[in-house]
């Protein structure tokens, strides 16, 4: 394949995840410069705030869709697509699917099978995104650069092919924050146009509401890569470095009680003691109160029991 060929297939790539499938090495870690430019481009687009300026609006707006599209991700894109952890109906996995699909982290079988394969090898050398095989860098973002980042394994998400709709979304997942995009636009311009009071206009909300906040959102998700794996404590022996922490559990709802999912990620509840605050579990309960979700995989008894104990060894050895 020709170099413009090459150049050809990854632009295309940008609209349609399939196109090329066959011409592209999906095994290569090396650095895919065409791949991403949008990638790229996402983060330089949020230096137009110096120039369209910053209303309380603007900001409100960038942190409410902060939250929404982080609870798609950590609720549905997590423990929905990639563990199971309850059920729901097939308008309610597409609506969310979609709503996830608009924090520009690709589609929900692609984020499942990445997150499936893993759990399967997590912190050995075929963990894509380790810490411990790369560094800080290689798994915040690296991994992400690479056409090995960029496939989707089919042969992980078996159980979702059967939905064309699902299929949909990941093939053409840029779509979907692309309209995001037009569509916070359109809002700050009628926004501009009728309630001038909020300050506020097309260009205005659409660096803070959708770029800035996308950009936001990727690196609190992706920091589960790079930091769960070193930074934080141990309260279970996992087979991988898998560590809880705190802070990181507030900013991703949750996510940051890693070490807890890495003993037991059937659970849909991440925090396994009441003071571990785990945001996305408040709202997926708030969800099955109101009949959307059901059969919610609860914290088994014996880590309960288990969790408990070491908690107590480890107050006693301090």
């Amino acid at each position: 394949m020709t170099r413009v060929q090459h150049w050809f297939i990854n632009i295309l790539r940008w609209f349609d995840s399939d196109a090329g499938s066959d011409h592209i090495d999906t095994t290569s870690r090396s650095f895919n410069l065409i791949r991403v430019i949008p990638f790229v481009a996402l983060h330089l687009a949020c230096l137009a705030a110096f120039f369209t300026g910053v209303s309380g609006f603007a900001i409100g707006f960038a942190v409410v869709f902060f939250l929404v599209r982080m609870f798609a991700i950590t609720g549905f894109y997590h423990r929905y697509f990639a563990h199971k952890t309850f059920k729901t109906s097939r308008p309610a996995q597409f609506l969310f699917g979609l709503l996830g699909a608009s924090a520009a982290q690709r589609g929900p079988l692609w984020w499942a099978a990445h997150h499936r394969h893993h759990h399967q090898h997590s912190d050995r050398e075929e963990d894509l995104h380790s810490p411990h095989h790369g560094g800080f860098w290689w798994s915040h973002v690296g991994w992400f650069t690479c056409d090995a980042g960029f496939v989707t394994d089919e042969r992980r998400i078996r159980d979702w092919m059967k939905f064309p709709e699902l299929r949909f979304i990941n093939r053409f997942d840029s779509m979907v924050p692309a309209a995001c995009a037009v569509a916070i636009y359109c809002l700050g311009e009628a926004l501009a146009a009728y309630a001038p009071s909020l300050g506020t206009n097309g260009l205005q909300l659409l660096v803070w509401g959708f770029f800035i906040s996308t950009v936001v959102l990727f690196h609190a998700t992706v920091s589960i890569n790079s930091l769960s794996h070193v930074w934080g404590r141990r309260r279970f022996e996992t087979q991988d470095d898998s560590r809880n922490n705190f802070w990181l559990a507030l900013i991703t709802l949750g996510e940051g009680w890693h070490n807890n999912h890495h003993r037991w990620p059937q659970s849909v509840r991440q925090g396994f003691r009441w003071y571990e605050i785990d945001v996305t579990w408040y709202g997926l309960w708030l969800l099955s109160r109101l009949g959307i979700i059901w059969d919610l995989n609860p914290i088994p008894e014996h880590i309960r029991e288990e969790t408990r104990q070491l908690d107590a060894m480890r107050r006693k050895t301090s």
